[in-house]
């Protein structure tokens, strides 16, 4: 049974000793970009090579929300409840707001189009911040294509910003296939992890959300391959743990950098969220299940939760 691997006791301040997850649905492909919407509690994951987005709801149903998806990946929402979306057959990053009406955020830098947005954050004044490997130009988990950018970057959409606004975050040789991203509780740091050198590093953020002084934060979350689980999805909680998903499960670092442990999952893991009344469980759709945990800590307090 899948528990906790402790590296040490202060990852159960934050799990129980002697929890594990708990699925709570299978049959699916490969899951992934998970959020919970606050008011009307209900999770929505991307189902990538199914091309389907779904909705989980406490009571254990599972619907289809979206059929084709677009082949959707990273998923969140703004202050105002409009989901943000990664599309990988787009090559997008696309709002899609309450009553339907779909904007495009994001489809081309200098001419170009982007790879395929692949996860996404919001900070609290509204700037918005996407990674865009090419892994939705892989056949299956995207449409297989030629790049046009031949590199792979994260970017930055400040306030109110769209297409004519998008920014280059940080220089284009900084990543090989950067991926999951997240802000400190303060928002101060972003922390975002590149998954084939399989670590994670910060940057301080400037009150016009420039990014400066990166240094490495975690290095070695496995060894990049793909089989044996890797740094994709990643979350901040509340006390500035970073949460990423890795060999055996998800593993939780200290804001010192420390391995805490892993919460061990039997699937490997694309991605997870928090969501519940409370803000106490934590959902991880893995490959083809959706699994759950309960914990001690929340995660940090963003746009949409508050």
């Amino acid at each position: 049974m899948a528990g906790i691997d402790a590296k040490s006791d202060a990852i159960y301040e934050l799990v129980e000793e002697g929890s594990g997850v708990e699925k709570l649905a299978t049959g699916f492909t490969f899951t992934e970009g998970p959020i919970w919407h606050p008011t009307e509690q209900y999770l929505l994951f991307s189902d990538m090579p199914g091309d389907v987005r779904r909705k989980y709801t406490p009571d254990g149903t599972v619907v289809e929300t979206m059929r084709p998806s677009f082949k959707c990946n990273g998923l969140t929402y703004d202050a105002d409840l409009n989901l943000l979306v990664c599309e990988h057959v787009t090559s997008s990053l696309v709002r899609e707001r309450p009553n339907g009406v779909r904007e495009t955020l994001a489809y081309h830098y200098k001419g170009k189009y982007l790879n395929s947005p692949n996860d996404v954050c919001v900070r609290s004044d509204g700037s918005i911040y996407f990674s865009d490997p090419w892994y939705g130009r892989f056949p299956g988990f995207g449409v297989q294509r030629e790049r046009e950018l031949g590199w792979q970057g994260v970017f930055h959409i400040p306030p109110g910003g769209g297409q004519n606004e998008l920014q280059l975050a940080l220089p284009e040789d900084e990543f090989d296939m950067p991926n999951g991203l997240c802000f400190s509780p303060d928002e101060s740091l972003l922390y975002i992890n590149d998954t084939p050198r399989a670590h994670i590093k910060v940057w301080d953020v400037n009150a016009d959300g420039s990014l400066t002084n990166g240094r490495m934060f975690f290095d070695g979350v496995g060894t990049g391959v793909i089989e044996e689980g890797i740094p994709d999805g990643m979350k901040c909680d509340e006390r500035g743990n970073i949460w990423v998903s890795g060999p055996k499960g998800v593993w939780v670092i200290s804001p010192t950098g420390e391995h805490l442990g892993t919460i061990e999952v039997p699937e490997n893991v694309g991605n997870f969220t928090w969501g519940g009344a409370d803000w106490r469980t934590l959902y991880i759709p893995s490959t083809s299940s959706l699994y759950s945990i309960r914990t001690k800590v929340g995660p940090r307090r963003e746009p949409y939760m508050r």
